[in-house]
């Protein structure tokens, strides 16, 4: 069933946008950043619309959603568990995004990991984790299981 404001389909989360520290968006730390989304997240920058020390924005899979990182001199400031999701297929991609955040945390101790916990509606349980780096916001990821 569609919805009466949207009758081409279910509208699609675009992008998130955070301000930060111009000095995060600056060729060494900007490196960083984009290392962690890519081996962790999978998303990508869009080099071509990268401005040194002004501008950085990361697309999350498809064209369409990104995260938009612009350079402020007074950057948002967030409480810990303040975040953006996304959905994953199954369990086992779930859990992979995981163990990629454990293993980049290895190398870099500024990766912040809450593991996986399940919260259980007897309709659904949502299966989810929560992972930040160097970035105001956190990243959850949930799987949502339905069980039979």
């Amino acid at each position: 069933m569609t919805h009466p404001y949207y009758p081409s389909g279910n509208p699609r989360f675009n992008h998130v946008a955070m301000s930060v520290p111009g000095d995060l968006l600056a060729a060494d730390e900007r490196a960083d950043v984009v290392r962690f989304m890519r081996d962790v997240l999978g998303f990508d920058e869009l080099p071509t619309m990268t401005i040194d020390r002004q501008r950085l924005i990361l697309g999350c899979v498809h064209w369409d959603q990104f995260i938009f990182l612009i350079a402020e001199d007074e950057p948002m400031q967030c409480p810990r568990l303040d975040h953006y999701g996304f959905a994953v297929g199954t369990l086992d991609e779930l859990e992979a995004a995981r163990d990629r955040a454990a293993a980049f945390r290895d190398s870099d101790p500024r990766v912040d990991l809450i593991d996986i916990t399940v919260d259980d509606q007897d309709v659904v349980k949502i299966h989810s984790m929560y992972v930040g780096y160097r970035l105001p916001m956190m990243c959850e990821l949930q799987w949502w299981e339905f069980p039979s």
